[in-house]
């Protein structure tokens, strides 16, 4: 695959079963949990962009664009993705954008590299593990802005899988992967407080 791959992360929502805390700064082996998301992330691509509709002081020290969805309402994942697209159109040589959640510590190191060599470059390269989709880890045209605009724009129907099947894409399979002793689905990712304890002890090796 030719030209640039941007990287987004997906840290918009409301955190309902975290308290409404924002789970992306909860600490998580003595770092913020959106930090470990983006040590994954920094190798994979360039520039990245947080996306969180919060108060975007607390996510500045991290040293990425913040950016908030442009579609009021707090409208889902594709909202981030179009606030995505929204901001890597205007940067040069840019031709593709990496989403990943932030609230998903083990998503794999070849995230990038897999995606951009599977599949179709036209189409939405979508990661799998164990006999599921992960949309919000997804390898996406900056070239569906447009189309993605007008998807939200045409009804309340805002799943991101639906879009997905409506445009076309293409699922990549990711095994699971080893983490100390354990065996873990590199998509696990934190909603809840006992979500944030067991990756703690995974870390810990426990």
């Amino acid at each position: 695959m030719t030209g640039q791959i941007a990287g987004l992360i997906l840290a918009g929502g409301l955190s309902r079963r975290m308290g409404g805390t924002d789970k992306a700064l909860l600490p998580l082996h003595g770092q913020p949990l959106i930090g470990r998301v983006l040590d994954r992330l920094r190798p994979q691509a360039t520039p990245i962009a947080i996306n969180t509709n919060g108060d975007p002081a607390p996510f500045q020290p991290f040293g990425v664009d913040i950016i908030a969805d442009t579609l009021a309402g707090y409208q889902g994942p594709l909202a981030g993705i179009l606030a995505g697209f929204e901001w890597a159109t205007v940067k040069p040589k840019i031709t593709h954008l990496l989403s990943v959640a932030g609230d998903t510590p083990f998503f794999p190191p070849d995230l990038a590299a897999r995606l951009a060599t599977a599949g179709d470059p036209a189409r939405i390269r979508v990661a799998a593990s164990a006999g599921r989709l992960h949309p919000t880890f997804a390898l996406w045209p900056v070239q569906l802005r447009d189309k993605l605009a007008a998807f939200l724009e045409s009804g309340d129907i805002r799943r991101v899988i639906t879009f997905l099947e409506q445009t076309g894409m293409d699922a990549v399979d990711f095994p699971n992967e080893q983490l100390g002793r354990a065996t873990v689905d590199p998509f696990f990712n934190i909603n809840t407080p006992e979500d944030l304890a067991q990756a703690e002890r995974l870390l810990s090796g426990a």
